[in-house]
C-alpha cells in the first residue's frame, strides 16, 4: 500500500522493522513499533521542511558593505564566502560586555568545531561575535579549538541587521544563510524561532535543533532536563 505522498504508510514500515532486544516484552515491542512509525513520519516531515526551505524565492540583497577583523585583519563581507556560493554564519554571544561567552553557544561551537572541514567541502562558514578578535582567539585557545574560523564584529552593525543584537543592546545567538549568484549576495534563510514562538514548558529553540547535545538527551529516559544546561568549565576540567 502506498499513501499519497508515495511512500508506504509508517505503520507498515514499523511492522516490517524485525527488531527485537534480549528479554523485551510484547508490551515494549508494541510501543516500540508505534513509536518507530512517529520516527519515520518525524524524518519525512524533516525531509518536506528541507526541500521547502530550499524552495524559497530569493531574499533580501545584502547592500551594506560590512567590515570584519579576522586573525589576520579586516576582512568585507564578500571575503567570508571564500570560494564558495553558500556562506553560513553563526552568531556567537561574546560581545565586548562580557567577561566569558554564552555556555550554550559554547556548547554547540565545540560541537561544530569537529565538524567545519566537512562542512568546508560544501559552503563556507564564519562564527562571529562582538568582542575583540584577541579576545576570541584566546578563548579559542582555552577550548583547545583548532578549525572554527573566528571573526569579530566591531562595529556591530552585522549583528544588529541579521538579528544578533537585540534592541536592548543584548546579545542574541543567530544563524543566517548567504548566497552568492553572479556576484549578488543575498540573505537566504535564518532561525526565527524563539519566545515568541515557543510552546508552553519548552525552552524557545529552533527546528532543526542545531545542538547535538539535546538530540542525545532526547534519546534517554531523563530527557533534556528543565533546569539544566551547559557550562564552560566542570568540575574535572
Amino acid at each position: 500500500m502506498i499513501n499519497e505522498d508515495g511512500y508506504t504508510p509508517a505503520a507498515e514500515l514499523a511492522q516490517k522493522n524485525g527488531a527485537r532486544f534480549p528479554n523485551e516484552t510484547n508490551e515494549y515491542r508494541q510501543a516500540r513499533n508505534a513509536l518507530l512509525a512517529e520516527e519515520i513520519e518525524l524524518r519525512r516531515h524533516i525531509e518536506r521542511v528541507a526541500a521547502q526551505r530550499r524552495a524559497l524565492p530569493p531574499g533580501g540583497i545584502v547592500k551594506k558593505r560590512y567590515q570584519f577583523i579576522s586573525p589576520d585583519g579586516p576582512v568585507d563581507f564578500e571575503n567570508l564566502f571564500d570560494d564558495k556560493e553558500t556562506l553560513l554564519i553563526y552568531s556567537y554571544m561574546f560581545g565586548p560586555e562580557r567577561t566569558r561567552p554564552c555556555p550554550m553557544c559554547t556548547s554547540f561551537l565545540s560541537a561544530l568545531e569537529g565538524e567545519v572541514l566537512d562542512i568546508e567541502q560544501r559552503m563556507a562558514i564564519a562564527v562571529v561575535a562582538r568582542s575583540p578578535i584577541e579576545k576570541l582567539l584566546d578563548f579559542k585557545t582555552e577550548r583547545h579549538w583548532q578549525n572554527l574560523p573566528l571573526y569579530s564584529d566591531p562595529t556591530g552593525e552585522y549583528s544588529r541587521d541579521y538579528r544578533a543584537l537585540g534592541a536592548n543592546g543584548n546579545d542574541n545567538a543567530a544563524v543566517n544563510v548567504f548566497t552568492r549568484r553572479d556576484g549578488t549576495i543575498r540573505h537566504f534563510w535564518s532561525e526565527e524561532m524563539g519566545p515568541v514562538t515557543a510552546d508552553p514548558g519548552q525552552d524557545p529553540r529552533g527546528a532543526p535543533d542545531l545542538m547535538p547535545l539535546w538530540t542525545i538527551l532526547d534519546m534517554t529516559p531523563e530527557g533534556r532536563a528543565r533546569d539544566w544546561y551547559p557550562k564552560l568549565t566542570y568540575g574535572h576540567a
